[in-house]
């Protein structure tokens, strides 16, 4: 039987809405894995403000815990748009564009200060953050991963001489595996899931992380010895890849930018909160014991891999403008 106009127009309204509707409901998929608190806290804030500043047009779909992968796997996958945004650490990102190695540089970073200072620069971070364009994602953002430091299974790392022979896991970074063995340590690169049952069964003798990997990884089950040593502040960052944009409209590209840059600040303040109570649980639920430690003779260890920047004119360069941006602070 044919519609009626009355029948006719209203499919003809239903299906406009669902058009809309389906406009409206872009759906981005972001995923990560596994994290601290502080870090899906604000992964989870992007969802809500971009939601909210679009009117419900653009949302995310979650994927985390390594529901997709590891953390390489995750950033192969935004390369080629099968998801939408991803969190990693830099330290990965070396692999995939160089100037991503200044931050593994160790001891760049006296304080938290200076670290902040450099991150909030747009002027050095762009450069950063557009070097992979080519490869299919940019960076979009950063968050903070806190100081990494040396925990073991048999004993603190007090002095230099205490990492001779150690084996240490360490992320898949050239420059991480390079400190390693100017500090006298001998470097295994591996994903993070593999770290606990390898520190348990003695293929490792410790592992270098912030705090949270003592509790949220729960390798202070097995590793009773955190030496603050503070040798990295090697920073997260958020990746987005390049087809996602053609996804949104520029104004749905500024609304999640702005919901990514709120996201920064809510990270960086959860983060402040969250450490201190990490490193209390750590001390007190797995008995895990802190020691400060003189970076003195680590920091004259690693001199050379300074040195070595001159043979890498584009990082060498990022790295001097750091450098010359926190003497300007002084």
């Amino acid at each position: 039987m044919p519609l009626s106009y009355r029948q006719w127009l209203g499919a003809a309204a239903l299906s406009a809405l669902l058009s809309v509707n389906s406009y409206a409901a872009t759906v981005l998929k972001l995923a990560y894995a596994e994290n601290s608190q502080p870090v899906k806290t604000a992964l989870n804030y992007i969802g809500e403000a971009v939601a909210k500043k679009t009117n419900g047009q653009v949302q995310i779909q979650y994927f985390p815990d390594s529901q997709l992968g590891g953390e390489r796997e995750l950033v192969e996958m935004t390369q080629v748009g099968a998801i939408d945004l991803t969190k990693v650490s830099s330290g990965l990102m070396e692999s995939f564009s160089p100037l991503y190695g200044v931050f593994s540089l160790p001891y760049l970073f006296d304080s938290e200060k200076s670290f902040y200072q450099i991150m909030n620069d747009s002027s050095i971070m762009r450069q950063v953050y557009q070097s992979t364009q080519a490869q299919g994602f940019v960076g979009v953002g950063w968050y903070d991963s806190g100081a990494r430091s040396f925990y073991m299974t048999k004993g603190p790392i007090r002095d230099v001489a205490d990492l001779n022979g150690k084996k240490i896991r360490v992320m898949q970074s050239d420059t991480a595996i390079q400190t390693m063995k100017l500090l006298g340590a001998s470097a295994v690169a591996m994903a993070q899931a593999e770290v606990y049952t390898s520190l348990q069964q003695g293929i490792i003798d410790g592992a270098e992380n912030n705090e949270f990997a003592l509790t949220v990884a729960r390798h202070g089950e097995v590793a009773k010895y955190y030496s603050c040593d503070m040798h990295t502040r090697i920073p997260d960052v958020i990746l987005m890849s390049n087809a996602t944009a053609a996804k949104l409209t520029s104004q749905q590209q500024k609304a999640l930018q702005e919901a990514i840059d709120e996201s920064m600040q809510v990270e960086q303040k959860a983060w402040h909160e969250a450490v201190e109570k990490a490193r209390s649980t750590a001390k007190n639920q797995f008995g895990v014991h802190f020691y400060e430690v003189n970076k003195a003779p680590f920091k004259a260890r690693v001199q050379p891999l300074y040195q070595q920047l001159k043979a890498k004119p584009k990082v060498y360069a990022l790295y001097q403008q750091i450098t010359d941006k926190l003497n300007s602070q002084q």
